[in-house]
């Protein structure tokens, strides 16, 4: 398959959420007949519902620093599918991505035939498999990995033990985990295994208590990243610097790329992890800490763009917990007036989402994003009816969304912020947007010239 065709094939296997299957049992069989893949290097397993992309991308950002050859996998992407597969932060080349795709693509092939597996991969199982064959070919010293949905089942929970790493917990997908904190917590947790090391984010009372009877089960003795830290000042973008202890004793600041302060319990997630990984013999300086935190990128997540007109803010604020941090950023770092563009998918709490983002907006657009599982309009006007009756706020409905950002564009004046949340797809959505009328994009690529050879 060329590149093209590569896509047109992912397609085909179905929407990565709606079509999804979970079990071990095919990718597992999968990736045998590929030689494991995944044992030829040791991987770091993240989950959690909210932080858990931006812990990777801070994880993988320190080893980088630290000289260690990386390979990150992380999901759902925003423009293209090649950004989830990162050798030495840059993406796989396409032609890479068609050929290596083309090779698990004939080796699920042989297994129907044989009747060794029931059905084709699923998306997810489809790339988690190119993903651990092209580490392989990359000969990463460290695979950093964010777990899809769940844990338990999730396809990228096949890899050998090593280091495990969940981020906060709160509720999301339930019709796939489950209506508690528990049940998502009993989910989120299985990444735990015995013989491996775990790092554990603040957690509600449930979700600690589910995580903590997991580690007991595996003889795990979890490393908690969550005690207080100092905050010695933030940039009027939200970017924050802190103070910590480590693991040493010594008292240790950083300076934060990513902005919000809840991106200060992922990084002491992120340093705990690094810090275990120096019990078990890494060459982690200090120094790749802190350089690897004060420049990690990680788009989507208030991702601020500054354009010749107002500022545009991204996050794919996706959940109630993810609202409620972008409320909380906003409430203390966005400039006025604010126009908020929402749309997100119609198996989400529209109404808790809403009630957290709506009373900040001066100007609201709500859209549908262009995705099968996205709320349409209906949907969305009538979920936060009453809200919006309450705040009198006007509200323009409006899709496609590329209508919903010119629509935007043109009600907020060049001092005010326009914020573009409620899903990543929206975001992603927005970036193609900003690509075509802006001209902002780009992307790095990991060819055979590799960055750093």
């Amino acid at each position: 398959m060329n590149y093209w065709e590569t896509l047109a094939y992912l397609e085909w296997l179905g929407h990565e959420t709606l079509r999804a299957r979970f079990g071990l049992e095919k990718i597992r069989r999968l990736l045998a007949e590929l030689g494991d893949p995944q044992t030829a290097y040791p991987s770091i397993l993240i989950a959690g519902t909210n932080g858990k992309g931006s812990t990777a991308a801070m994880v993988e950002a320190i080893l980088r620093r630290a000289g260690l050859r990386t390979g990150l996998y992380t999901s759902p992407h925003l423009v293209r599918v090649e950004e989830r597969i990162r050798v030495l932060g840059c993406e796989i080349a396409p032609e890479e991505f068609a050929a290596l795709a083309t090779r698990v693509r004939a080796v699920s092939e042989v297994l129907l035939e044989r009747g060794e597996i029931e059905a084709h991969p699923t998306y997810f199982e489809f790339l988690t498999a190119v993903g651990f064959e092209y580490f392989r070919e990359k000969a990463i010293e460290v695979a950093v990995l964010e777990v899809g949905l769940g844990g338990r089942l999730d396809a990228t929970n096949v890899v050998p033990p090593f280091l495990s790493l969940v981020t906060s917990i709160d509720i999301d997908h339930e019709q796939y985990l489950g209506s508690t904190i528990a049940s998502i917590a009993r989910e989120k947790a299985m990444i735990i295994k015995p013989g491996a090391r775990a790092v554990l984010a603040r957690q509600p009372p449930e979700a600690r208590a589910v995580l903590l009877a997991r580690c007991r089960e595996c003889g795990v003795s979890p490393i908690w990243a969550d005690e207080a830290v100092e905050i010695l000042g933030s940039e009027p973008d939200g970017r924050f610097a802190f103070a910590y202890r480590a693991a040493s004793g010594q008292h240790r600041s950083v300076h934060l790329a990513l902005r919000g302060r809840h991106q200060i319990e992922n990084a002491l997630v992120a340093i705990r992890a690094v810090e275990v990984l120096r019990e078990l013999g890494y060459s982690i300086l200090d120094e790749a800490i802190g350089h690897g935190l004060e420049s990690v990128e990680w788009p989507g997540r208030l991702e601020i763009i500054g354009l010749s007109g107002p500022l545009l803010l991204l996050d794919g604020a996706h959940n109630t917990a993810g609202a409620r941090a972008v409320r909380a950023y906003l409430e203390e770092f966005a400039r006025r007036p604010l126009t908020l563009v929402f749309g997100t998918m119609r198996d989400k709490r529209i109404a808790e989402m809403a009630a957290e983002l709506f009373p900040l907006a001066d100007v609201l657009i709500l859209t549908r994003v262009s995705d099968e599982r996205a709320a349409p309009l209906a949907q969305l006007l009538e979920q936060t009816a009453d809200l919006r009756r309450r705040l009198g706020r006007p509200t323009e409905a409006v899709e496609p969304a590329e209508l919903a950002f010119d629509l935007a564009w043109e009600r907020t004046p060049p001092d005010g912020m326009i914020c573009v949340t409620g899903s990543l797809y929206l975001v992603g959505e927005a970036k193609k947007w900003l690509a075509r009328a802006h001209g902002e994009g780009g992307a790095c690529i990991l060819g055979r010239e590799e960055a750093g050879d």
